[in-house]
C-alpha cells in the first residue's frame, strides 16, 4: 500500500469514527428529549433561537427562521412576527424614541447583513439600513441617551450608528468605526459616561476584549463619534460568547470552558479580591449576573452545554457552586430574567416570583423558578424496567427452585 492509500485509508476510518459518535450522541439527545417533553414548562420554536430577550411579560427572539418573534412567556403563545430579513436573525437591541409618541423600536441584525428598525408595537418595518456590513451583524448594543446604536460584524468591523431619524424611513446614518480587530466580533457591552462620552467594549471570537472611550466631535453634524483605545483584556484563550458590565466590573463567558469576573479596565485601581475562572466541562455560552439586574441577588449564573449552574458570589474572590441543573436536551444558548405574575379569577396580581429562561439548540424557550434552581429538582426520567435475570440451571435442566419443588412433592408421596 502506497502512502497515498494509506492516508485515505487512515481518513476513512477517522470518519467512520466520528459518524459513529455522531449517530451516538444523536441518539442520545433523542432519548433525552423524550424526558424532557414537559421538563421546564417549554415554549417549543419553528427555528433554533440565536437572539433573545425579555421584556416584562415578553419574550423576543430572534431566529433562524430569519424572523423575530414576540412571544407571551406566561402562556407560550405568539403575538407578533417581525418578517423581513433574508437570513437568521442573530442579534437583537430596543430603542425608546423620547418624545410625545413614545415610539418603542426593535432593531435586528442578520446573517443578510443589514441592520432593521421596527415599530415594536405595530411590527413595521420603518427602515433598512443594507451592507451595514460586508458580513454577518452579529451584534448590537443601544447606548439610549446618546441616541447611539453600535453592531458589530464577522468582518471584524464594529460600526457606530446615530439614531436621531431612527423613527423614520430613512437608513441610519453611520457614526464611526473601529477596525482593530482581527477575527468577528461576537459581543459588546457600554454605557455613557456624560452627554457625549461612553466607555465600549469590544469581544471577538480570538478571546480578545478591547476597551475604548468615545467621545463625540463638538459642532458636527450628522454627529461623529471618534473612537481611542484605553485598554485591552486577554484572560481568555478563545471566542467570548457573553459579556456583561456593572459593580466595576466586567463579567464573561467563553469557548475556553471557563466564565470569568475581572475589574474594569476604565475603574480606579482595587485592591479587591477577585475569583479565579469558573471552570466548566464544555464551552460557556451565556451568563447572568444577578447583582446587575433589579432583582439584585448575589448570584452569578451560567449555560454550559444542557446544564445551567448557580453560584453563590456574596464573597466575590471565593464564588461557591450552589446546583447545576438539567435544563434542555440540547446546548443552551441565552439566559434571562423575568418576574412571573400569578393573578387570582379577578385579575388582580397576588404573587410575583423571579424566574430564569433559557434558550437552546433544542427549538425551546424553557422557564425556571429560581428557588428551585437553588435547590434543584432532578429532571424526570424514563428508566426502563431492568431486566429480569434467570436464575442459573443446574445439571438436570432445572433451576435450583424447581428442583426444590419437585423434591418436595416426592417427599409427599
Amino acid at each position: 500500500m502506497d502512502n497515498e492509500d494509506s492516508k485515505a485509508s487512515v481518513d476513512s476510518s477517522k470518519n467512520y469514527i466520528v459518524s459513529e459518535a455522531q449517530l451516538l450522541a444523536e441518539k442520545a439527545r433523542r432519548d433525552k428529549s423524550e424526558r424532557f417533553k414537559t421538563h421546564g414548562e417549554p415554549i417549543e420554536l419553528p427555528g433554533k433561537a440565536l437572539a433573545f430577550e425579555v421584556r416584562g411579560k415578553h419574550a423576543w427572539v430572534g431566529e433562524s427562521t430569519a424572523v423575530v418573534r414576540r412571544l407571551d412567556l406566561e402562556t407560550g403563545k405568539t403575538l407578533q412576527l417581525y418578517k423581513g430579513h433574508m437570513g437568521p436573525v442573530t442579534t437583537i437591541a430596543f430603542y425608546d424614541v423620547e418624545g410625545s409618541e413614545g415610539q418603542k423600536l426593535l432593531v435586528s441584525g442578520s446573517w443578510d447583513q443589514s441592520i432593521k428598525i421596527w415599530d415594536s408595537k405595530t411590527k413595521q418595518l420603518l427602515s433598512t439600513t443594507k451592507d451595514a456590513h460586508s458580513d454577518f451583524v452579529k451584534s448590537l448594543l443601544v447606548i439610549p441617551s446618546l441616541k447611539l446604536l453600535v453592531s458589530g460584524g464577522s468582518d471584524k468591523i464594529t460600526r457606530l450608528w446615530d439614531l436621531s431619524s431612527a423613527g423614520t424611513s430613512e437608513p441610519l446614518k453611520s457614526a464611526g468605526s473601529i477596525s482593530s480587530h482581527t477575527r468577528p466580533i461576537e459581543c459588546l457591552a457600554g454605557y455613557a459616561t456624560s452627554d457625549s462620552s461612553a466607555i465600549l467594549y469590544t469581544a471577538d471570537t480570538m478571546g480578545v476584549l478591547r476597551v475604548w472611550t468615545l467621545q463625540k466631535e463638538a459642532g458636527v453634524k450628522p454627529p461623529r463619534w471618534k473612537c481611542s483605545p484605553k485598554g485591552e483584556l486577554t484572560h481568555h484563550r478563545t471566542r467570548i460568547n457573553d459579556m456583561a458590565l456593572g459593580q466595576n466590573l466586567v463579567w464573561t463567558a467563553s469557548s475556553d470552558d471557563t466564565a470569568q469576573i475581572h475589574s474594569a479596565i476604565e475603574s480606579e485601581a482595587s485592591d479587591a479580591k477577585l475569583p479565579k475562572p469558573l471552570e466548566h466541562p464544555t464551552a460557556v455560552k451565556a451568563i447572568l449576573p444577578l447583582p446587575l439586574t433589579e432583582l439584585g441577588e448575589y448570584y452569578f449564573l451560567t449555560v454550559a452545554g444542557d446544564y445551567l449552574r448557580v453560584y453563590d458570589i456574596s464573597t466575590l474572590h471565593e464564588p461557591e457552586l450552589v446546583s447545576t441543573t438539567d435544563v434542555h436536551w440540547h446546548d443552551a444558548t441565552a439566559i434571562r430574567l423575568w418576574f412571573r405574575h400569578t393573578k387570582s379569577e379577578s385579575g388582580e396580581v397576588t404573587l410575583v416570583e423571579p424566574y430564569i429562561v433559557t434558550t437552546s439548540l433544542d427549538h425551546s424557550i424553557r422557564k425556571w423558578r429560581l428557588a428551585d434552581l437553588l435547590m434543584p429538582i432532578p429532571p424526570p426520567s424514563l428508566k426502563p424496567e431492568p431486566p429480569k435475570q434467570e436464575e442459573p440451571k443446574t445439571s438436570t435442566g432445572m433451576t435450583e427452585e424447581e428442583e426444590r419443588e419437585l423434591a418436595e412433592l416426592m417427599g409427599d408421596d
